[in-house]
């Protein structure tokens, strides 16, 4: 059972910086992949980015230059750096935790357990 809180989204203008944290209750956390994910409304939830315990990243090609993942093991947190931030990025991110894949997953289906969701808006 892994509790999970996402803070840090916001309203903010086109090419605006915003950075999300997120931090995971589990004595496990260093095994665990991470991975953030966002959701509009009407759309599936779609892969943003992920961190392997190893520390490996992976990045959606829509993010990929402008987004930074990184995790601290010593905080149970992981954070999503947003650079260059456009419109279509707005969603509601979540971040998710995966402890059974045993690597860097790209499928929401993949990660055990969610955050509540942090609320991202990007005006033009």
């Amino acid at each position: 059972q892994v509790h999970i809180v996402e803070t840090g989204g916001g309203l903010v203008q086109a090419g605006d910086s915003l950075r999300l944290s997120c931090e995971a209750s589990t004595r496990t956390f260093v095994y665990y992949a991470m991975g953030w994910f966002r959701q509009s409304p009407g759309k599936e939830r779609e892969f943003v980015a992920s961190i392997g315990a190893s520390g490996n990243t992976n990045y959606a090609d829509s993010v990929t230059g402008r987004f930074t993942i990184s995790r601290d093991n010593a905080k149970n947190t992981v954070t999503l750096q947003m650079s260059s931030l456009k419109p279509e990025d707005t969603a509601v991110y979540y971040c998710g935790a995966d402890g059974t894949s045993w690597g860097t997953s790209r499928r929401a289906s993949d990660y055990d357990y969610w955050g509540q969701g942090t609320q991202v808006t990007v005006s033009s």
